[in-house]
């Protein structure tokens, strides 16, 4: 048996056919990373970080993580509690084993394994000894954040940030020597969510950032755009939003008015008055994005913040999120054509975490693709929930048989771990094994180079030409 096949992520894994294996060795597996959308901490890139141990580097902020751990009985004490650094790491070593087939034993391999050279699967039996060679090599020169992005070949990543960011972070990685290019995405959000008990309080935080007041709709305008201004003077080059679906209830600029000067004097705001606002503002936000150039992004479905103890607990963000299902094609519809009807659509990058939703997306991009650039309209990569193996290749599958797969911008990680650039190696064998397999049954023609091709503009080249960056 060859050696480098004795391991369960050995060198050809995912890879099922001699087709597959050659796309991914010679077309892909050695491309840079461009990862446009993740939540990695632009404080821990600028001063070069190193962390104490294994725990703090890998599973701090991890919530699917935290999640299959709750769902295996574990004590919050060992996930998110009070439980020593090495106590966490061994519990989550103890829960690996039962979580065959879910995509974090995986990913837990594909990282163990190219992070740290570490071949065998976790587990109690040698939770301590990973715990104590992987928490020793974290706190090197060689693990630190910076040297973690070069070791994966990440050339771009862009971070997410609000409105009220300073971006003193990416302002000093701009001026230094570091090789890979951090970005920004810009969210504004906080803006948008005009119901929410704290949106006062974000207001004034804008005010302050932008040093405007913001008594108006208009002077919200203002204050954005200003911001706007800025995210771009400092290499800004996408915005993102998440919500639950993009609404379209439009009226008339008095009437927003009317809702925001409401809102800011403390008056409660209805649920068609939240969408007519939101409806206006998505607006004015498009436009300014096709005025500035910007890829505009929409993370569309997700449910957040389900279990409301916990969320009282612990905040968001924490792993008490699920698959939303919300009606999406009208609004977005209906928003995107709006933008279009002026020739004021840029660049849009459309994500829906259910993945009834799939057909919808990938037939939708198709109504806005006008011929000004490859690929104009994305429907962008499995996520969240969906950044799996049926995921991806359900989401490959659709957009290969109603849309072009040959103009995909490929994987992003979505992440906040340094340590999950390997999802790209996974994309990438997944990928290949899908053109492989169907090169094997005939289903494609036996042309390595040009197959190669559309694997490399899907893996890298297609991205590097959208973003332009």
């Amino acid at each position: 048996m060859d050696t480098s096949q004795k391991h369960f992520i050995h060198t050809d894994f995912l890879l099922e056919s001699k087709e597959a294996k050659e796309l991914y060795h010679n077309y892909a597996a050695s491309l840079p990373i461009i990862d446009y959308h993740n939540h990695l901490s632009p404080e821990a890139i600028a001063n070069n970080t190193s962390y104490n141990n294994i725990t703090k580097l890998w599973l701090a902020d991890d919530h699917y993580k935290w999640r299959a751990m709750r769902a295996l009985g574990i004590n919050e004490r060992f996930i998110t509690g009070d439980a020593s650094d090495k106590d966490k790491f061994i519990k989550f070593a103890e829960a690996m084993p039962y979580m065959l087939r879910n995509p974090l034993y995986h990913w837990t391999h594909l990282e163990l394994s190219r992070y740290f050279g570490i071949k065998e699967q976790l587990s109690l039996k040698n939770a301590e000894a990973v715990y104590e060679e992987t928490s020793a090599l974290a706190q090197t020169k060689e693990y630190s954040t910076q040297s973690l992005l070069e070791k994966m070949n990440v050339e771009m990543l862009c971070t997410t940030e609000d409105p009220i960011d300073s971006l003193q972070h990416h302002t000093f990685l701009a001026k230094s020597d570091f090789n890979t290019k951090v970005n920004t995405a810009f969210r504004p959000d906080k803006s948008l969510f005009i119901n929410g008990s704290a949106y006062n309080t974000y207001i004034d935080q804008l005010e302050e950032a932008s040093n405007c007041s913001i008594d108006t709709y208009e002077d919200l305008c203002v204050a954005l755009e200003k911001q706007m201004e800025y995210f771009h003077s400092k290499g800004c080059r996408l915005s993102d939003h998440g919500l639950e679906y993009i609404p379209f209830q439009l009226t008339d600029q008095k009437e927003i008015d009317r809702i925001f000067r409401a809102k800011r004097s403390g008056e409660n705001v209805s649920p068609i008055e939240s969408e007519q606002f939101q409806t206006a503002l998505l607006i004015f936000l498009g436009k300014e994005y096709s005025k500035l150039g910007w890829v505009q992004q929409f993370h569309l479905g997700a449910m957040r913040n389900n279990n409301t103890r916990m969320l009282n607990k612990m905040g968001p963000d924490s792993g008490w999120d699920s698959i939303g299902d919300y009606s999406i094609a009208f609004g977005l519809s209906r928003y995107l054509d709006l933008l279009d009807s002026t020739d004021q659509l840029s660049k849009t990058i459309l994500y829906n975490l259910n993945p009834a939703d799939n057909e919808i997306m990938a037939t939708m991009i198709g109504n806005f693709n006008d011929g000004s650039a490859k690929g104009k309209i994305q429907w962008g990569s499995g996520w969240w929930f969906m950044d799996q193996l049926d995921g991806m290749s359900n989401q490959i599958n659709t957009l290969s048989n109603m849309g072009l797969i040959s103009c995909f911008i490929g994987m992003l990680t979505d992440s906040r771990s340094f340590l999950s650039f390997p999802r790209h190696e996974y994309f990438r064998r997944l990928l290949c094994n899908i053109f492989g397999q169907e090169m094997e049954k005939g289903l494609l023609p036996n042309d390595l180079k040009w197959v190669g091709k559309i694997i490399s503009d899907i893996c890298y080249y297609n991205a590097k030409e959208y973003f332009k960056y």
